[in-house]
This record gives C-alpha cells, structure tokens and sequence, in this order.
C-alpha cells in the first residue's frame, strides 16, 4: 500500500508565499508509484489539506488527521517544506514527534538552534568555523553605537537574527545609519545581530543525505545586482547564480567539506543549504537553511539538476529516511 505523505508548506512568518511554492514543487514531483501525496497548508488562519480542485479539509491538530468524503486520512511522514516559523524553528518538529509521526527535516532542537542565527554561530565557532565578527542586541536593550562599530567595523550588516529569506536586513555604510537600520530588524524579530562586512565571494552549498551518505552538492556562485543578496535577488530575479561556482576545485574542496561537517556537528538531516563567503581565502560561515527553498527558482534544485539527482529522486530519498528514523 502507498504510504500518505503530508507536503507540509506555508507557516506563519513573511515566507509563507515562498514555502507554498517549494511545497508545490515537492507535490509535482513527488512519486506517485511510491506515495499518496497531499498538500498541507500550515497558515495562521487554520492548516488545511487542499485537493486539486481547490477543496480544502479542515486538519484536526490533535492527531494531525483531516476527514474527505467521511474517511479520516492519518498521514505516514510529513515533507517539511514550511519556512519560517513553526516549520523552521522547531515547533512543528516538536509537535510531530509528541505525535510520533516522522518529518523530512531536522529535529525540533536542531532546528531552533540553527533559525537562531546568533546561537547557531556561537555553537560553529566553538568548532573552529570562521564567522564575521558580530555584535548581538534584545529589543530594549541601550546601545552605543560607537561600542558596536567599533567591534564590526564599516560598512556593516543588521539583521534580524530568527528571520530568512533576507527580511529584516540592511547595509549600513556611516554611523548615521546605524539606529535605523537596527529598528528596522526589530520590526521582523526582537534579536539582531550585526555583523562585520566580508569582502569576498558568496556561495551556497546543499548538503543532503542521499542513498545513506551525507553528500555536499555542487557550490552555487552567488553575483547580486543590489548592494547584498536580499529578497529581491533571491526571488524577483536580481541576482546570478552560478552552478557549479566559478571557483577553484581547491576552494570548491575547501566550502563542501566545511559545509559537510556544519551538517554533522548540528546533527542535521533531510535537505540543507549552507551559505559562506570566501574572505581573505578561507570561508566564513554566514547561515544554514534546515528547510531551503525547494521552488523553480531555487539555488537547492539548481545543485541536485548540476549532481545528475533527479527532483523526483531528490524527495523519494528524503521521505524513505524519514519513513526509516
């Protein structure tokens, strides 16, 4: 009998368009030899699975089960596909494992740690990754601005540190900047973390588990047409990405095998992105993505097509290791 896998996408924070496209992208090429798949929409305003012709089916959050044409639908594995929170921060990890229902993705402590940017960075550098230097704030907290330049330098970035798809950010180049941008962080999260500025190339490599191996995929080269790779280069076309990057195979070696061993060291699983910039020859850790973005236009898919992994090969690997853990 196919096992029913539950496509989890959407979620609750500025992300949810983007996840509901990856989400969709796992639906298409989801085998259907193997799986029964139904898409799942994880949203503030209810979670649903939605058929094809649009009807949704109200999900039951104390067993994670919907009802259509009076048959109740319990789910085998769950594809985590949401961004952001709860998908991407541990809390729907953790509400699944209460239910002992399996999920692609990492495990909920895992995933808090690394949607905390600042945690994740303290925890990697404690293993001797390179990182910018940076300086951590709580909303309320009095700040000197000279005290923080003077420890990150300029020109400098402001992010909200549990944030993804570059919400949240900035590129200060003067002091006079500084109190803005940092307020603008505060709108998207109550953390920031501002960061040194890293000269150098920007790249992103997937890592994966794939047939029982954890396996780095081909480095993407990432060229932004705007000041740094924000929401618009991600997803409105600003950018260039290049598969494979147009790097050194010494450099290549050098950000996979880093990029592996950031997966081991935090105990991730299922599908990741790692994202490094090449400064002073070394690359310095940036962040890693435990729910990437798995849309047409994303850097993940790009890496599986320049590796020879079929989409539809990519998520059956994915939901067996689930179906195993």
């Amino acid at each position: 009998m196919k096992k029913k896998i539950a496509i989890a996408m959407g979620g609750y924070s500025s992300e949810y368009k983007i996840s509901l496209n990856s989400g969709e992208l796992v639906y298409k090429y989801t085998n259907l030899d193997l799986f029964e798949p139904y898409r799942v929409h994880i949203l503030e305003n209810g979670w649903f699975v939605v058929l094809d012709n649009g009807e949704k089916y109200v999900i039951n959050k104390a067993d994670f089960s919907t009802e259509i044409n009076n048959e109740k639908i319990t789910f085998d594995s769950v594809f985590n596909t949401i961004h952001g929170s709860p998908g991407e921060d541990g809390i729907f990890q953790g509400y699944l494992e209460m239910l002992n229902i399996p999920q692609t993705a990492c495990d909920y402590y895992q995933a808090a740690l690394t949607f905390n940017k600042r945690d994740c960075i303290s925890i990697l550098r404690a293993y001797g990754i390179k990182t910018a230097k940076n300086f951590f704030l709580n909303k309320g907290d009095n700040f000197d601005e000279e005290e923080i330049l003077e420890r990150v330098g300029l020109p400098c970035f402001v992010k909200a540190n549990k944030a993804g798809s570059s919400f949240g950010i900035s590129k200060v180049k003067k002091k006079e900047e500084l109190k803005k941008a940092i307020e603008f962080s505060f709108e998207e999260d109550e953390e920031v973390i501002i960061e040194s500025f890293l000269d150098g190339t920007e790249v992103s490599v997937g890592v994966i588990q794939y047939e029982g191996e954890v396996l780095p995929l081909p480095v993407t080269e990432i060229i932004s047409e705007n000041e740094f790779f924000d929401y618009e280069a991600k997803y409105l076309g600003m950018s260039k990405e290049i598969t494979p990057a147009n790097i050194s195979e010494e450099d290549r070696i050098k950000v996979q095998n880093q990029a592996k061993r950031i997966f081991q060291v935090l105990k991730l699983k299922g599908l990741t992105r790692a994202e490094f910039i090449f400064h002073e020859g070394e690359p310095h850790f940036i962040e890693v993505n435990t729910n990437p973005g798995l849309s047409e236009a994303s850097i993940l898919p790009q890496q599986a097509k320049a590796a020879g992994i079929s989409l539809s090969d990519l998520f059956t690997n994915v939901i067996e290791a689930s179906l195993l853990s």
